[in-house]
């Protein structure tokens, strides 16, 4: 009676197992069958893909080897060659899709879905790009350039797709979206050849100031950095709470900035110390009225 039992459970398990197999075996034959139909299509996208990468690295290192040679400055060229290496890459991307008989039709479709999708999802890379389109047409700075944007001052090293690289005085490298430089207070201080050095002395209300003015002047006058047209100012410019203060402005070459500006510094509190003119601490009188 229990071997009866048992072999009648036996049979449709073997069925189920038996059907499940043969369903396996057929979808593994129809995609077999599916890749050997495709299979040419594919050897040849692959081999689309492959030249058109290869072709468009060449394009890209012709088109940077003749912008080099034009009056471009490295930034503009460094960005423009990133842009046409994207363009070429796209184009490669819809050769690929035609080869496998992708229609152009649903080529362009799913190009207009990811550019909505992109457009979307990546706002501020778009800005950027945008960004970036607009610096290298309007020219506010080039490569080399020694800018100030929002509080950054340093050197213009590229201008890229997205981000502006600037390194600064003290051995930072900055990366700022182009949008953001964009939208920025900008100040290019290489656009000109001359700066100038706005300093600020205090000195006790008990010096004498004719003196102060006189010797800060000759160490002005006598500083082959600093120029000599526009002539150097030193005016009184504040009755402060305890001292008086001095403006001084001269004007130096780009280069010499930073140099006059420690030199100045230092040669007037040498020149205050020999002459007995004094810089103040903070003071406040007291007055006892009984």
């Amino acid at each position: 009676m229990e071997e009866n039992i048992q072999a009648t459970t036996d049979v449709p398990v073997q069925e189920v197992i038996q059907e499940h197999v043969d369903k396996a075996s057929g979808f593994f034959t129809d995609v077999v069958e599916y890749f050997k139909g495709i299979l040419p299509q594919l050897i040849i996208a692959v081999i689309v893909l492959v030249i058109g990468i290869i072709m468009a690295r060449i394009i890209s290192r012709i088109i940077g080897k003749g912008m080099k040679k034009s009056n471009m400055d490295n930034a503009a060229q460094s960005f423009l060659v990133s842009v046409i290496r994207i363009i070429l890459y796209t184009v490669v991307g819809i050769m690929v899709l035609s080869v496998l008989n992708v229609p152009m039709s649903s080529i362009i479709t799913i190009l207009g879905a990811a550019g909505l999708a992109a457009s979307l999802a990546l706002q501020n890379c778009l800005t950027n790009l945008c960004g970036g389109f607009i610096l290298l047409f309007s020219k506010p700075f080039s490569a080399g350039d020694t800018v100030e944007l929002d509080g950054t001052v340093g050197t213009v090293e590229a201008i890229g797709v997205l981000y502006t690289k600037i390194s600064t005085f003290d051995g930072k490298t900055i990366l700022i979206p182009n949008g953001n430089v964009t939208s920025a207070r900008l100040i290019n201080y290489t656009e000109t050849p001359t700066r100038r050095v706005d300093l600020t002395f205090d000195i006790s209300y008990n010096a004498d100031y004719n003196l102060a003015r006189s010797l800060i002047l000759t160490a002005a006058m006598e500083n082959p950095l600093i120029l000599t047209n526009p002539e150097p100012v030193v005016r009184m410019a504040a009755h402060k709470e305890s001292a008086i203060a001095i403006d001084v402005r001269v004007w130096v070459k780009n280069d010499d900035y930073s140099e006059v500006k420690y030199t100045l510094n230092e040669e007037v509190k040498r020149i205050f110390d020999r002459n007995g003119i004094e810089i103040p601490y903070n003071q406040l009188d007291v007055h006892i009225i009984n």
